[in-house]
């Protein structure tokens, strides 16, 4: 067994995919930039609605955030398993299925990998990073869990296709599962 401390954060050779550049990082942009224009109106003006309306921008900026760390690898895979930020590092043996789904919500349709464990996720975990710092508790994270033992990714909003996302970590599941 793997002890938890070979891998660390840090541990991200291999497969990685990092956001998207361009289409993602504008919309926050602009929010900031609507956000500091209210807070600035509030302020001169001395209207609390529009400070309150300012604060709302502002947090939508912060929790999406992350997007605008375009270099940074958020999700990818490597000989240990499948890592993701603020979640850690999956084991090969701890994943049952894999499979890549087409979701639509609220008329957008995105493809989602949906990863199904054996175990419970604190023990499909060679790494544990849930728990993050203060300041980045209220960022966006690259997963979520859609059951007790589904991990959902959503594979959209990433610089690579969603297929061969799915197809790399579906090439090295089954190479280092051998």
């Amino acid at each position: 067994m793997e002890s938890t401390t070979t891998v660390g954060h840090d541990h991200s050779y291999g497969y990685s995919v990092a956001y998207e550049r361009e289409e993602l990082q504008f919309p926050v942009y602009v929010v900031a930039v609507i956000a500091a224009g209210l807070a600035t109106a509030g302020v001169v003006l001395d209207n609390l609605p529009l400070i309150a309306l300012s604060l709302i921008a502002f947090g939508y900026a912060y929790h999406n955030y992350p997007l605008l760390e375009t270099g940074r690898p958020r999700i990818g895979a490597s000989q240990y398993g499948i890592f993701a930020d603020g979640l850690g590092v999956i084991s090969w043996r701890s994943i049952k299925q894999m499979e890549m789904v087409w979701t639509e919500i609220r008329g957008s349709g995105s493809h989602e990998l949906l990863i199904t464990l054996q175990e419970p996720i604190g023990r499909a975990l060679l790494a544990d990073w849930r728990k993050r710092p203060l300041h980045r508790f209220l960022m966006r994270l690259p997963w979520t869990m859609a059951a007790k033992d589904v991990v959902r990714i959503p594979l959209g909003v990433f610089d690579q296709p969603a297929d061969d996302i799915h197809r790399t970590f579906t090439r090295m599941m089954s190479f280092y599962r051998r």
